[in-house]
């Protein structure tokens, strides 16, 4: 299998050069990356029991190693399907077989191409018109391309500007990039003429979809990705016009191993976590030391609630690369969650000094303010990560729930729609527009949204039990929909245990004592399970011994009364009386209604 790890290297080391010739800077960066960590299987890796300090990254290239949070000297390490054979890891999916794409061919050289480095130097420059320009009479297909490509950056910069000078630099505006109806014309002729390259493919893609053609769209992108494989932004953008599970299950694509990257990536967006976790760990059994690959591993724990394993894995990122901010927002907002303020502060640091006009470093900052309280300064630096990417979709989002920590609802409310007109399935946005409803008293408004978020989440309880939350509010009262809101939330890990307590005090006020009393014994396992005691235990076991006396269950009913002459409080006196009861019923003596005087 080494010759197919060294035709992995030869395909990304070729394209690697090839999008960076392009103008492609992010799958260039891309690419290299992935290149790295491909190694021969013959290259010796040394074991954990005999590596010395200096070859410590050696080893962490052979296996994905996670360092304690303790900051002790022992590691454990993810295992990846097939216990580390060498055939299999060779290949990233089981033995598939996978096809070979030829290097588009280079013209640059041809007649003009003094013209064409010319061009490209504009370019890198950022003066797109004078790059489009000197390539007007050229018809190469790569001068063809970078004059297109130049024409439309020179477009979108001038939609930025008018953006800005016509409603702020957070504001609506209807600008648009002028160029696109000249280039959709002349894209479109040269796909029809066949005189068009992957990359031009790749830029009329773009075109159609800011143009709403997004099903024409998907077509071209996929026949840019056929034909040239190695261009990660072709496949982002065919990633962002997969919104269903159905559209990405239709698409023709050529079965090559970049295809696999494209369908994990896709599977983590629509929330398919044990679909891409699976893709994710099997690739990480050929590109080693991918930073690429350990980040997403990372997003999908997260994205899963395993906090821990995600902190892991991220702090072993930045070991090895202590400069990264890719990625890093994301683990901003995990250690956001688990409320690690010194462990934040120092990212916060860090990412500062690195490169401080980042979006992701601006964001990673914002949430350092946040969990200090400090929600102005944080919303000041979300709107400092706009104005460097306007479509950086966590920030409006993050940005809407500081908002609502500040009760500026109006403020919340566009910043959360600003998210859901960037993706339509970010379930936080939708997630926050209920809550702000319902804060305002606006309950339909409210349900709308959290069943949008429910449907894309279904697997999150917190949105079921928001959702149940508004069923269960004043002006509904709508307490069976709500209780069907709970059984989902019980039945999707909720960890917090407010679905079942709920249940419980619901259908113990329909009257329903045999369910009210279940839910409230499953309650009370919990509760036990987890070494939790407090009000709900108290409630849980003063309704399970009158239910069980109720019943004539005696023996079930003095278990839970001699438990809750533990507590102090008035349950403690109920209890007693209930024993009193109990026992006079037992010997048979006229029962008074001990209750009566109990409550």
């Amino acid at each position: 299998m080494a010759s197919a790890k060294e035709s992995y290297r030869a395909e990304l080391r070729a394209s690697s050069r090839q999008l960076g010739e392009r103008c492609l800077y992010s799958a260039a960066k891309w690419a290299a990356e992935l290149l790295v960590g491909v190694e021969l299987d013959g290259t010796p890796v040394p074991s954990a029991a005999t590596d010395s300090p200096s070859s410590s990254s050696a080893a962490s290239a052979g296996r994905l190693l996670h360092l304690h949070r303790s900051g002790g000297s022992s590691f454990r390490h993810r295992p990846r399907p097939g216990g580390g054979s060498s055939s299999e890891a060779g290949t990233p999916l089981g033995g598939v077989s996978y096809v070979s794409t030829p290097i588009p061919d280079d013209d640059a050289f041809d007649s003009g191409g003094d013209k064409y480095l010319l061009a490209k130097t504009y370019f890198d420059c950022r003066e797109y018109r004078r790059a489009a320009h000197v390539l007007q009479n050229q018809v190469g297909r790569k001068a063809v391309f970078l004059r297109c490509y130049a024409l439309y950056m020179a477009g979108e910069k001038r939609k930025e500007a008018e953006m800005i000078e016509l409603e702020g630099s957070l504001g609506k505006s209807n600008a648009v990039n002028q160029e696109l109806v000249a280039l959709e014309k002349e894209l479109s002729t040269h796909r029809r003429t066949g005189s068009i390259d992957s990359f031009g493919l790749y830029l009329y893609g773009i075109v159609l979809r800011d143009k709403g053609c997004e099903g024409l769209a998907r077509t071209i992108l996929v026949e840019s990705v056929n034909t040239y494989p190695w261009n990660w932004s072709a496949w982002s953008e065919l990633q962002s016009l997969c919104t269903s599970s159905d559209i990405l299950n239709n698409l023709n694509l050529k079965n090559h191993w970049m295809k696999d990257f494209f369908l994990a990536s896709a599977y983590l967006e629509l929330k398919m976590h044990e679909e891409a976790l699976k893709r994710y760990e099997r690739l990480m059994g050929v590109f080693r030391c991918s930073g690429y690959i350990q980040a997403q591993i990372a997003t999908v724990q997260y994205s899963m609630r395993d906090l821990d394993e995600a902190e892991m894995i991220f702090e072993e990122l930045l070991r090895t690369d202590p400069f990264r901010v890719d990625s890093m927002d994301i683990y901003s907002n995990l250690l956001y969650a688990k409320e690690s303020l010194t462990a934040l502060s120092f990212l916060a640091h860090r990412v500062f000094l690195t490169d401080k006009y980042r979006p992701e470093s601006c964001c990673i900052i914002a949430n350092y303010y946040s969990l200090k309280g400090q929600h102005e300064k944080s919303v000041l630096y979300f709107q400092r990560a706009l104005k460097l990417n306007r479509k950086y979709l966590s920030a409006w989002t993050l940005m809407g729930h500081e908002y609502v920590e500040l009760k500026n609802s109006p403020a919340a409310i566009d910043a959360y729609r600003r998210a859901v007109d960037i993706n339509p399935r970010d379930f936080r946005a939708l997630y926050g527009l209920g809550q702000i409803y319902e804060m305002m008293g606006m309950p339909f408004y409210a349900l709308y949204y959290f069943r949008k978020s429910s449907y894309l989440q279904p697997n999150d309880a917190r949105l079921w039990i928001a959702m149940a939350q508004c069923y269960e509010s004043d002006p509904l009262q709508m307490i069976e929909e709500a209780i069907k809101c709970y059984e989902r939330a019980a039945n999707s890990n909720d960890t917090e245990g407010i679905a079942l307590h709920q249940l419980a005090k619901l259908h113990g006020m329909l009257g329903q004592s045999e369910e009210a009393a279940f839910y409230y014994k499953k309650d009370l396992e919990r509760m036990e399970v987890e070494e939790r005691q407090g009000q709900n235990f108290v409630e849980a076991l003063l309704f399970l011994a009158k239910h069980h006396k109720s019943i004539g269950r005696f023996e079930d009913a003095e278990h839970y009364c001699t438990r809750l002459l533990d507590y102090t409080g008035p349950e403690k006196e109920t209890a007693k009386n209930m024993l009193q009861g109990i026992k006079r019923l037992q010997s048979g003596f006229p029962s008074m209604d001990i209750d009566h005087f109990a409550l």
